[in-house]
């Protein structure tokens, strides 16, 4: 789902979800280091790198949506942990709707009480600025902790002995599934009210379907995949 601001035609907010369910990793990382990769390709989950810093996402096609603000870079804070704050009001709000109160944490993440529901990663070039992030309605956390190599460190350094204990969802706070599109019509309304806009369905151009073909090769390659 693609939805532009009728005031600012530039600007886009794209809510989609990864079919099939795969793993985003940070520019930084190392796959092997990070990535159960026996376990992944059990379940014939694909790896990609991103444009953009951060850790591993598990992207479950039943239980989380992706959501990505295109913008110009004018069009928010030149501070960037405020701009972070500002983009991720929007899931704040969606969690609002659902009766939950959700906090942005600095650097980029979303909490319920202690437990992660959403975490975004930033990038800006020339005038552009992309902030993508996740929204965790009824993701699969047993898999995620799986396939993710988390330091036992890392948790005790969030206050958490397990996965269980680190992340949640909106299924596990409300006690019952949340479905998808429950999930996007709350996302819709929470950046609407956080941006403050009127947001117009829209779909992809031609000229950006046939963009996507042309870097398609980059980043389904083990070059760019590997390259750390």
């Amino acid at each position: 789902m693609e939805l532009r601001n009728e005031n600012r035609t530039g600007n886009i907010i794209r809510l989609y979800v990864f079919n099939p369910s795969s793993i985003t990793i940070g520019y930084f990382q190392k796959i092997e280091e990070t990535i159960d990769m026996r376990y992944a390709d059990e379940l014939g989950i694909p790896i990609v790198r991103r444009i953009t810093g951060g850790g591993a996402v598990y992207h479950d096609q039943l239980g989380e949506i992706t959501y990505s603000v295109i913008s110009d870079i004018t069009d928010f804070s030149l501070d960037i942990q405020q701009s972070y704050k500002d983009i991720c009001r929007g899931i704040v709000n969606a969690l609002e709707d659902f009766g939950l109160k959700g906090e942005f944490v600095p650097v980029n993440d979303v909490v319920i009480g202690k437990r992660k529901i959403s975490g975004s990663a930033q990038t800006r070039k020339n005038r552009s600025l992309l902030q993508h992030g996740t929204f965790m309605y009824n993701t699969d956390i047993g898999k995620l902790g799986r396939l993710f190599k988390v330091p036992k460190e890392k948790l005790i350094a969030h206050g958490a002995e397990s996965i269980y204990d680190r992340v949640t969802t909106v299924s596990r706070e409300l006690g019952r599934t949340v479905s998808r599109d429950e999930a996007m019509q709350a996302l819709i309304r929470g950046f609407s009210k956080a941006f403050n806009a009127h947001l117009r369905l829209d779909t992809l151009s031609q000229a950006e379907l046939e963009l996507a073909r042309q870097i398609e090769k980059k980043y389904a390659s083990r070059e760019w995949n590997f390259r750390r």
